[in-house]
C-alpha cells in the first residue's frame, strides 16, 4: 500500500511540475515569429491561419492531446504517436514562438452567421444524414460530424458543402476494380500495397483483392458527396454552416 501511495504521489508531483511550465516567449515579436514558422511548416495540414484542413483546427484553442504549454511544446517538438503529426525539429525557443502564435488566435474568433436550430433542420431534410453521423445517428460513408465544429472553421465547412472535391482525404478516395469477366466493384480505398488492394464497398463490406486477379483498376480522388451550391439558398447555407460549427464536445464549448 505504501509503495502504491508513493507512486501516486510521484505521478501527481510530476503532473503538477509539468502543468507549471509556462511559455517564456510570448512577446508580440515572438508571436510574429511563431506565425512565420507556423505558416511555412504547419499550414499545409492545419491551414494558413490554423483554421483546419487535413489536420485539425487549432485556432479555436481546443486541443485533443493536452492543452497546457508543456503539452503543446512536446506535441510540436516530438509529434503525436498514432497520428500523422510529425515532430518539428527546431530549437525550443522557436517552438515556444509557435505555441505563442497558436495561443494568440483564440481571441479573434468570430461566430458564423446563421441559425444553428434552422441549420439542424436543413441537415436532416437535405439527406446529409444518409452519409454522415452526428452523436451516433446517421450513415457511415462520410466523416463523423459529431464534433466537427472543434476541428473545422466555418469557411472550411462552407467550402466542403459547395465544393466537396476541393479537398478530399485519402480515406474517401474511391477505387474501381474491373475483373477479366467484365464485372466491376468499387469502394473507399483502405490500403494498397504492391500486390493487393483493400477497400470497403458501398454496402460496408471489406474486400481484399489481388492485383493479379484484376484486368484494371483506377482511383478517383474526387468526393462522392454532391455539391449543394445550387441546392441551398444563401440563408439555408448560412444556417447549415452555423449548425455544423455548433457541433462540439463540452470541452470545446468552453
Amino acid at each position: 500500500m505504501r509503495a502504491l501511495l508513493l507512486l501516486i504521489a510521484a505521478a501527481t508531483l510530476a503532473a503538477q511540475q509539468r502543468e507549471e511550465v509556462r511559455n517564456p516567449r510570448t512577446s508580440p515579436a515572438d508571436v510574429a515569429a511563431g506565425a512565420k514558422t507556423f505558416r511555412s511548416h504547419c499550414s499545409p495540414c492545419h491551414g494558413y491561419d490554423a483554421e483546419g484542413g487535413l489536420g485539425p483546427r487549432l485556432a479555436g484553442g481546443h486541443f485533443y492531446h493536452g492543452s497546457s504549454d508543456a503539452d503543446l511544446l512536446n506535441n510540436i517538438s516530438n509529434g503525436i504517436p498514432g497520428t500523422v503529426m510529425p515532430g518539428l525539429f527546431y530549437s525550443e525557443d522557436r517552438i515556444w514562438q509557435v505555441v505563442a502564435y497558436i495561443r494568440s488566435l483564440r481571441a479573434s474568433q468570430l461566430q458564423p452567421a446563421g441559425d444553428p436550430v434552422s441549420g439542424r433542420a436543413v441537415f436532416r431534410s437535405k439527406g446529409c444524414m444518409q452519409c454522415h453521423r452526428v452523436s451516433g445517428e446517421g450513415g457511415r460513408f462520410g466523416p463523423d460530424l459529431t464534433f466537427i465544429g472543434e476541428s473545422r472553421a466555418p469557411g472550411y465547412l462552407r467550402q466542403s458543402i459547395v465544393d466537396p472535391s476541393a479537398e478530399v482525404q485519402p480515406q474517401y478516395w474511391v477505387i474501381t476494380c474491373r475483373y477479366p469477366s467484365g464485372e466491376t466493384s468499387a469502394g473507399f480505398l483502405m490500403n494498397e500495397d504492391t500486390y493487393t488492394i483493400q477497400f470497403i464497398d458501398m454496402e460496408g463490406k471489406l474486400h481484399s483483392v489481388a492485383k493479379s486477379d484484376l484486368k484494371e483498376f483506377h482511383t478517383e480522388k474526387t468526393s462522392k458527396m454532391p455539391s449543394y451550391k445550387d441546392k441551398l439558398t444563401p440563408p439555408q447555407l448560412d444556417d447549415l454552416v452555423a449548425y455544423l460549427s455548433s457541433l462540439r464536445s463540452k470541452a470545446g464549448m468552453e
